[in-house]
C-alpha cells in the first residue's frame, strides 16, 4: 500500500511539473512572437532602403 502511494505521488509530481513547463511555454510564446516580428520589421526596413 505504501509503495502504491509513493508511485501515485511520483506520477502526480511529474504531471504538475509537465503542467508548469507547458504553462511557461505558452506564456513565452507572446514574447517570442514579438521578438520575431521586431526582427522581421528590421529586416524589411533594411531591404527596402532606397539608395541615395
Amino acid at each position: 500500500m505504501i509503495k502504491l502511494n509513493r508511485k501515485a505521488q511520483s506520477t502526480l509530481e511529474y504531471a504538475v511539473l509537465i503542467a508548469i513547463v507547458a504553462a511557461a511555454c505558452a506564456a513565452m510564446t507572446t514574447y517570442v512572437q514579438r521578438a520575431v516580428r521586431a526582427n522581421m520589421k528590421t529586416l524589411e526596413r533594411q531591404i527596402n532602403v532606397e539608395p541615395d
